[in-house]
């Protein structure tokens, strides 16, 4: 028998051994817990200083006026989008390709979410795109900066700017990610970062909102934080006696676990990056396409995807069952596309919104260039420690794929 037969034609495994620990994420170790043991001995999770200190740390990293602590991203998205002017019937220009929080939160605020196209180099939003779907009731364009790569933030901010938008980051993969020396995050009129267990600064549950505008600021904090209403200097402050019926501050703990996990995220980071640079060497030489990051910008590794190419025989899911039958762990992405989502093609958005008549349908086959890269893709796991023989492992298990593509193509039906 053959020593490179794939595994899934019957040969030996590439991959013989578990190694889920080398994906393991997040790590905790005794900074942690000495964190939030201060918390919890002095007794206040409720206004605890842990919280102002972790926006003070986010605020003197990303070189912005204001950052705002929020119990996760997705409040934080909405006191974005409530900050930046969204209103009933605005429309907002945001991804299709990411997590439904980039734009479901807008309906709560009457606006109508517009899907764009996303490219096939960075996967964030096409800027030519971007520019047909601008209408007189646009205000605003959600960035995602995917996976951790930023976007086409040259051509995305020169066209806001053209047009009178105003831009949110969502920055939720991006921690570390750069443009032009400047962070992610804090290149738009407001940026919010997801802290979530998941993220590369986690803290179970939290979100962070950053901005240089005294205006959005003194929005976020009136919406749901009602001490933070009290010290506004402006007329804002009218509203602490009620704010606006939401509770958006973060908890104590979940900040202490904040602290700990933002000050080691160079640490961390790069880890990855070293494990995902030789990752996507060797399987780009093996065939598989890597997203690559807009000139002058430095990507993160929340997650590493690759593309398949258009003469690639073998259909996404196949692909994944042929790494899968070498022991690693390889599967679809995790994010479906939000306008094929019942949601938006069953018109139950409007549910949200409560506008008087719907102002928009949403036609699944709406998007073709990002539905069909979406067909394309699987997601590989990032190792969060030191894990280059596991790397040269996965390379290996890849070009074996990927010689043998036609003949698994041949022999294997299509996985649904």
């Amino acid at each position: 028998m053959s020593t490179d037969r794939p595994a899934i034609l019957g040969g030996t495994p590439v991959l013989s051994q578990t190694h889920d620990d080398a994906e393991r994420w997040p790590l905790f170790d005794g900074r942690d817990e000495a964190a939030v043991l201060a918390v919890l001995r002095d007794g206040d999770l409720s206004l605890h200083p842990v919280t102002r200190a972790l926006e003070d740390d986010y605020r003197q990293r990303f070189g912005v006026r204001h950052a705002l602590a929020h119990a996760n991203g997705t409040l934080a998205l909405l006191a974005a989008f409530r900050a930046v002017g969204l209103g009933p019937g605005d429309e907002v220009i945001v991804p299709s390709a990411t997590w439904w929080a980039s734009a479901v939160p807008a309906l709560w605020l009457g606006a109508v979410p517009v899907f764009a196209e996303s490219e096939a180099q960075s996967a964030g939003l096409d800027p030519v795109d971007v520019e047909r779907r601008i209408t007189p009731r646009t205000r605003a364009l959600v960035v995602v900066h995917l996976w951790g790569i930023p976007s086409r933030m040259d051509e995305l901010l020169a066209l806001a700017r053209r047009h009178g938008l105003k831009v949110i980051e969502d920055a939720s993969h991006a921690h570390g990610a750069t443009w032009r020396g400047r962070p992610c995050g804090a290149l738009g009129d407001v940026g919010v970062f997801s802290l979530q267990s998941h993220k590369l600064a986690p803290a179970g549950e939290g979100g962070i909102l950053l901005t240089d505008d005294d205006a959005v600021f003194a929005s976020a904090a009136s919406l749901g934080d009602v001490w933070r209403c009290w010290e506004l200097p402006g007329p804002e402050r009218r509203f602490a006696g009620t704010t606006f019926g939401i509770k958006t501050r973060m908890a104590a703990l979940s900040a202490a676990v904040g602290r700990s996990q933002l000050a080691r995220l160079d640490e961390h980071n790069a880890i990855r990056y070293d494990n995902c640079r030789r990752l996507e060497a060797g399987c780009s030489a093996a065939g598989l396409l890597a997203f690559t990051p807009p000139p002058e910008s430095t990507r993160v590794y929340f997650e590493v995807l690759f593309r398949l190419a258009d003469n690639c025989p073998l259909d996404a899911a196949v692909f994944v069952a042929a790494m899968n039958a070498e022991g690693a762990h390889v599967s679809l992405p995790r994010y479906p596309l939000l306008h094929q989502q019942p949601l938006f093609t069953e018109g139950r958005w409007n549910d949200l919104a409560r506008l008087p008549a719907p102002l928009r349908h949403y036609d699944p086959l709406d998007l073709p260039q990002t539905t069909a890269m979406a067909g394309t893709l699987v997601r590989y796991p990032v190792f969060t420690r030191p894990a280059l023989e596991l790397v040269d492992a996965y390379i290996t298990a890849t070009a074996r794929i990927m010689r043998h593509a036609p003949t698994i193509a041949a022999l294997s039906p299509p996985v649904a």
